[in-house]
């Protein structure tokens, strides 16, 4: 049994503070240990004991977008979404029920105390400075005369009360009473102006601090702009500089001097998440290469170069010690980042050299050969897949093959976006004109445009070549993003998109916004031979030259015949141009596929290579490795994200194993992307598929996206209108989630539980095999449709 006393209070600015003892998981082999924690201005921290709070904290949780998690009478779990997850117990239900009340109010108020700094932010970096110097400074002389003009009433009146005491002393002849009166007259008329001077010195005193914390803070983020534009001035300079020097001597047929940049370095890394991203460096540490003229085989010796990369394998290595901190901070896994500071990580660099087997001719899942599968690409026109679709054209719907027009509405990026620089730009409200009419929703649906290739990947007995396949359907996901550089709607709270193309693709979507604070969207989509489920979110952040967006939450896809399920995460995705230039967008990180279930101990690992001028790699390259239980390379996937994939098997392996050397099969095409219509560069780019998602549909639920008036009002063109009713629904979705709150405090005034927001569609359930959370599909949806029964969806338009 564990002793929990939970000691409630607030702070100096009302958050909710509580201290006590709780168990927390550590691992599988000391399972929960006693540990002290502390809620204190929206963070919960732990210690081993009391005497460690001014010393060593063990671990913190931001409680700001943190979601909070109960398990049973005595369990919960609070995670940020990404690294960070405590699962804690507390001794009884009670003690549990008090602890999360303690933790949502914290973390509502921490949310609205954040939300109230980033507006007054907001106003302090859009004043006018000539016109709120000139406000401030006539305020205060203004009251700087008032206190002038007590000072000489001050000394009017003093100077009269000096005389009356000075007649009380001497004019004896005098009635005392009458002497009396008049020195009490004096004194009141003094007392009344020594009371105004205070006031208005007062006044003069707050007026002053409060322009002054205003001030401090205006030129605080003036400063940190000049830093960042002094920054990318220089940058840039460098960098027209080296391309200057580099043009020149490419049009003198001479060698371009070799640097070495961050930039061009592959990192095939076993870490499995998306936002690792690849690293910065001076510019004086850059490597440049002439760009290659084609693609892979461009020449005859261009076979070896293109077959040949680095792979970096992550491997973490734990310290062993005899002293409790070392065995905790390795064993507990990354509910901390004290925890994960005390782990160290061991890179193994391999040489990975391919080399294709011309002669060999190689046969796998029914297809011939990669020549096989080009000879349908060319014949198929470019809306049609390479594999064919397997659908009666006659049963298919008659669908919209393009949007309205975009109209010409010019305004300055940069001139919004310059007061954003460092911040996460899902928490900035952005006018219509940078949106695309789609919803984040329906921007997800949109990864399974090319789900013919997990049809195929289906019908695939060996893991390996599945997965093969499966990791040019997860490439294929990223196609659209090379021109569509509009943003999307951020769904609301209880958003939902249905997408059913059982008649043509074979599969049916859902999507919900099940999350505001942290915004978190859950998908669930399914066809006859799979089932692919995933949960979105993001930080991003703008650097004034680029804004880069992170990708949180997992993607997973089992297939149903053979039971085996993969999952993996998203790479990061960045913005580039946003000063000057042509906006472009780019792909780059690793990424790790990972097989359960009947796929146990299979992986991918694709590595997205960030792009580069002067890199000798094909620009917006993709290179990965397929392996099998054995840590074998079974497959070698390669291409590009904006064009294709060819994937061929290993037929053997030479050499060290820090420097091994693979022999491939000939390639075939995995996939191919299907261009936009000719025309698209008049309505946002889209592609076929992205037209048709906005398409109004009778019956679907009435939190759909197709509703959204903003986003309808957008397509239109009526891009007035449209912020108009955007802000609306915003401000909307403020005042619901403040009386919330305001429901929340008052049931732990009282003593009660509040419950927290529940999804429509989904649940939040722990995910098998692991101790992660997420949202579910609760298999309700499509039998709510039917009926058309949309009790207990909430009003959100």
């Amino acid at each position: 049994p564990c002793e929990v006393t939970g000691d409630r209070m607030t702070d100096e600015k009302g958050l909710p503070e509580m201290k006590g003892w709780l168990l927390k998981w550590t691992n599988y082999i000391k399972g929960y240990q006693r540990r002290w924690f502390v809620l204190s201005k929206g963070v919960l921290s732990y210690y081993r004991n009391q005497s460690e709070i001014n010393h060593t904290c063990r671990g913190t949780i931001s409680l700001h977008g943190a979601l909070i998690h109960t398990v049973d009478s005595c369990t919960f779990v609070i995670s940020n979404g990404g690294t960070q997850t405590f699962h804690i117990k507390a001794g009884t239900e009670v003690e549990r029920q008090s602890w999360v009340t303690a933790l949502e109010l914290a973390k509502a108020k921490a949310i609205r105390a954040i939300e109230s700094e980033e507006e007054e932010e907001t106003e302090t970096a859009h004043v006018v400075p000539s016109q709120e110097i000139n406000t401030v400074v006539r305020e205060l002389t203004d009251r700087l005369e008032t206190m002038r003009t007590c000072y000489d009433l001050i000394a009017k009146h003093g100077a009269a009360l000096q005389r009356a005491l000075n007649d009380l002393e001497q004019k004896e002849g005098e009635p005392l009473g009458e002497r009396i009166k008049i020195v009490n007259e004096r004194a009141t008329l003094f007392r009344i102006t020594s009371n105004a001077m205070i006031n208005a010195g007062s006044e003069y005193l707050h007026s002053a601090e409060a322009q002054g914390h205003k001030w401090s803070k205006m030129l605080h983020h003036e400063r940190e702009q000049r830093q960042r534009l002094e920054e990318i001035v220089e940058q840039m300079a460098k960098q027209q500089s080296q391309m200057e020097q580099a043009a020149v001597l490419v049009r003198q047929n001479k060698p371009v001097p070799p640097m070495v940049s961050s930039s061009t370095t592959m990192s095939l890394g076993g870490g499995g998440g998306g936002a690792g991203g690849s690293g910065v460096t001076s510019d004086d540490d850059m490597e440049f290469f002439d760009a290659e003229e084609h693609g892979y085989g461009a020449g005859p010796g261009a076979e070896q170069q293109d077959g040949t990369f680095i792979l970096k394998m992550h491997q973490l290595h734990k310290r062993r010690s005899s002293s409790e901190d070392q065995v905790e901070g390795q064993q507990e896994g990354s509910s901390s980042e004290s925890d994960e500071q005390k782990r160290t990580v061991q890179t193994v660099q391999q040489t990975v050299c391919l080399v294709s087997a011309t002669r060999e001719r190689v046969t796998s899942g029914g297809q011939d050969n990669e020549d096989d599968v080009d000879q349908v690409a060319s014949t198929a026109p470019s809306t049609e897949s390479i594999y064919g679709r397997n659908f009666n054209p006659d049963l298919v719907k008659k669908r919209r093959s393009r949007v309205p027009d975009k109209p010409n509405y010019p305004l300055s990026l940069w001139g919004i976006m310059k007061n954003c620089i460092g911040k996460d730009l899902s928490k900035i409200p952005m006018p219509v004109n940078f949106n695309e009419p789609l919803s984040m929703l329906q921007r997800l649906v949109e990864d399974y445009e090319y789900s013919e290739i997990l049809d195929y990947a289906a019908k695939c007995e060996d893991p390996c070549e599945q997965m093969a396949y499966l990791s040019a359907f997860i490439v294929s996901a990223y196609a659209t993003t090379t021109n569509r550089i509009g943003k999307p709607f951020n769904p609301l709270l209880g958003e939902t998109f249905e997408c059913d193309r059982m008649d043509d693709y074979g599969w049916r979507c859902l999507a919900e916004q099940v999350s505001h604070h942290p915004p978190i969207a859950a998908l669930h989509c399914e066809s006859k031979n799979w089932v692919s489920w995933q949960e979105f979110s993001m930080t991003s952040k703008f650097r004034g030259k680029y804004v880069q967006i992170n990708p949180l939450g997992g993607v997973y896809v089992m297939f149903t015949d053979s039971g085996r399920r993969y999952s993996w995460r998203k790479v990061t995705t960045t913005v580039n141009n946003i000063i000057v230039g042509k906006l472009w967008v780019d792909q780059h990180g690793e990424m790790d596929i990972r097989g359960t279930q009947a796929a146990e101990g299979y992986k991918c690992v694709l590595n997205f290579v960030p792009y580069s001028y002067f890199s000798r790699e094909v620009q917006r390259c993709v290179k990965g490795l397929v392996m099998d239980k054995n840590n074998e390379v079974k497959w070698v996937v390669r291409g590009t994200w904006d064009n294709k994939i060819e994937i061929a098997p290993v037929l053997k392996t030479t050499g060290p194993p820090n420097n091994p050397t693979h022999t491939t099969g000939e390639y075939k095409t995995a996939w191919r992307r299907r261009m936009a219509p000719e025309d698209s560069h008049k309505y946002y780019n889209f592609t076929t598929l992205a037209c048709q998602l906005n398409e109004w549909e009778d019956g679907v639920a009435p939190t759909d996206s197709r509703r959204r008036p903003d986003q309808r009002l957008m397509e239109t063109g009526d891009w007035d209108e449209s912020n108009q009713e955007k802000l609306r629904l915003e401000e909307n979705q403020r005042t619901k989630r403040r009386e919330r709150e305001a429901e929340a405090e008052q049931a732990a005034e009282e003593g009660r539980p509040y419950p927290a927001y529940e999804p429509m569609w989904f649940a939040r359930e722990k995910e098998e095999g692991t101790d992660n959370y997420m949202h579910v599909y609760k298999n309700n949806y499509w039998e709510a449709k039917e009926a058309q029964n949309w009790e207990g969806c909430p009003d959100i338009y």
